[in-house]
């Protein structure tokens, strides 16, 4: 008989038996079983998770290696553990793993109670879900002690997590022994890192003063300053937003903003209300002045207004850093025909007393008339204005129709599946409310436990999961019944006002050109009627040709063109 091996050791050590603390003593033991069972160990097939929660259904290696073994015949006969909660502690997703496995052909041996687990009738069924509950139990018992413990670190001001830039995390002993003779470790504290803390400061000040997220981290490589986790990498974009987001540099430590939870067979993490955030003042941790903190907040805050959003705040958009810096709507988005270089806004200081914005050829600008001959220039409210409006009629009820019938269609092409979704969430619905209806009679007897209230809790958020996405499912049905040409007109009325909303709202207005058009916006220099002027072309991603017409000192004279490429 070929027998397979199946080691785990949970993150968690709290009631846990010393037998299964050690991955390598539970797979040396059931090598021993399996010779005095004259059984044959298959060395490919011994899986093992060290560090792994039970709770833990995909990101754990050796148990997807294990059930991918199974597909399409099982290579061995014999599946070995120390006992049922080494597969999993969590009740119904081990229990059907148990089902798998036995299902396969493949049988199991735990060489604690030298028992095999069998799934034969009722009772064998029912003493499978006693031994799984138990061990859920435990396992959220085991979490509720961590939590407790950390609790009363955090609010020690004792280190929590792992170590942070700017701080040494320094260990406390007191005078009792460990079974080594060395003195026990009580907790950790915090202690500032004079040079990391100055690397901190001059972060802060960087980007006070108007740097970006690359430009401080080229300069901090640029100066060979290590970065927070060692490497050859260096510092990147992302660990300077991180630093710059961190409360514990102004003296403020905060503890329990997310929570474990598990959705889906794997952990994961969500934000908590901020009601139950635990916040404390460690002015002896501070680094960054208060002031300059809120100098850093009122920027980010800035930046944060730059990115165009959607309903509920949804990002639609990102700005470049020519978006950040540019106060004009055109800025390297215009092009010069004659050359290929930017249109780029200058001040003009010809006209009289006061000066006026223009645009020109930045080549000529800068390079003069034997690089560009093109030295038309023309006011940014012309050009602007004319762009605009030519887009806004480009975009007619005719191009919106049709973009909105494609949407339909694909809304439309979902809905062969929107009964069997509907099907699968109502069945859901239906389980959940059982298990609900379950939970409360437990309440109401007086039955009531820590894990009960935690359960309770889990299922009425996972109710609102399924009510919210039947709910989506029904407005999706509305949206696939609506007429094509009533959605297109409304849609036609709320752009009339965009020009003059694009306007008040540069850097959003330059990440909606973008999105629009495919590549730039080509101006030609022309003479009409004696005037200098420009005439404009750019493909759409609404499918058609944007052109235009304008010249300096008269209104702006657009038309829509042909079909685009």
């Amino acid at each position: 008989m070929i027998a397979a091996i199946y080691a785990r050791k949970s993150t968690e050590q709290s009631g846990v038996i010393e037998e299964d603390k050690s991955v390598a003593r539970q797979i040396e033991h059931a090598r021993a079983y399996a010779a005095n069972k004259g059984w044959t160990i298959a060395e490919q097939h011994i899986y093992s998770d060290d560090g792994i929660s039970g709770a833990e259904f995909v990101k754990r290696p050796g148990f997807l290696r294990l059930m991918n073994a199974l597909k399409p015949k099982p290579p061995f006969h014999i599946l070995i553990m120390s006992e049922e909660s080494r597969l999993g502690r969590e009740a119904i997703e081990t229990s059907y793993t148990f089902k798998q496995v036995i299902d396969s052909g493949v049988r199991i041996f735990f060489y604690l109670t030298d028992q095999e687990r069998k799934l034969d009738n009722a009772m064998d069924k029912v003493m499978l879900s006693l031994t799984n509950f138990a061990a859920e139990m435990e396992r959220e018992k085991a979490s509720q002690r961590t939590y407790d413990a950390m609790f009363r670190k955090a609010k020690a001001l004792y280190v929590t997590g792992n170590k942070v830039y700017g701080y040494d995390n320094v260990p406390v002993y007191g005078e009792a022994l460990d079974a080594s003779g060395q003195k026990k470790r009580q907790h950790v504290v915090r202690q500032i890192n004079s040079a990391q803390a100055k690397t901190v400061v001059r972060i802060f000040e960087l980007f006070a003063s108007g740097f970006g997220l690359a430009r401080i981290a080229k300069d901090l490589n640029q100066d060979q300053v290590p970065p927070p986790h060692g490497g050859n990498l260096g510092w990147c974009p992302t660990a300077i937003r991180d630093i710059l987001q961190r409360d514990l540099y102004r003296g403020i430590v905060q503890w329990n903003r997310t929570q474990t939870i598990q959705i889906g067979r794997t952990r994961k993490q969500r934000d908590r209300p901020q009601s139950e955030w635990l916040t404390l003042d460690a002015p002896e941790l501070r680094i960054i002045p208060q002031v300059l903190w809120e100098q850093v907040e009122t920027r980010r805050a800035k930046n944060k207004e730059m990115y165009m959003r959607g309903e509920g705040g949804r990002l639609l958009s990102r700005p470049t850093g020519e978006d950040r810096r540019s106060e004009y709507l055109l800025s390297s988005i215009a092009k010069c025909v004659i050359c290929g270089g930017s249109m780029v806004a200058v001040k003009n200081t010809s006209k009289r007393r006061y000066e006026r914005a223009v645009y020109r050829c930045a080549y000529n600008h800068k390079r003069g008339e034997s690089i560009c001959t093109n030295k038309v220039q023309l006011r940014l409210d012309i050009l602007d204005s004319a762009i605009l409006h030519a887009m806004n009629q480009a975009l007619d009820e005719k191009v919106l129709e049709e973009s909105v019938v494609m949407a339909l269609e694909q809304i439309r092409k979902q809905q062969t599946n929107f009964p069997e979704k509907r099907v699968a969430l109502e069945r859901e619905l239906s389980l959940i409310q059982a298990r609900l209806h379950h939970l409360v009679e437990l309440v109401a007897t007086g039955k009531c436990t820590d894990s009960v209230i935690e359960s309770l809790h889990k299922e009425e958020a996972h109710k609102k999961a399924v009510l919210r996405e039947l709910a989506q499912l029904d407005k999706l049905m509305e949206i696939s019944a609506l007429d094509a040409k009533q959605l297109a007109k409304d849609l036609r009325s709320r752009l009339e006002d965009l020009p003059s909303l694009f306007l008040r709202h540069v850097p959003q207005a330059r990440q909606v050109l973008r999105k629009l058009l495919n590549g730039h916006i080509l101006c030609e220099p022309i003479m009409e009627n004696g005037k200098a002027g420009y005439r404009f072309t750019a493909t759409g991603t609404f499918d058609r040709l944007l052109t235009g017409l304008t010249v300096a000192n008269e209104p702006a004279n657009v038309f829509g063109g042909g079909q685009g490429s």
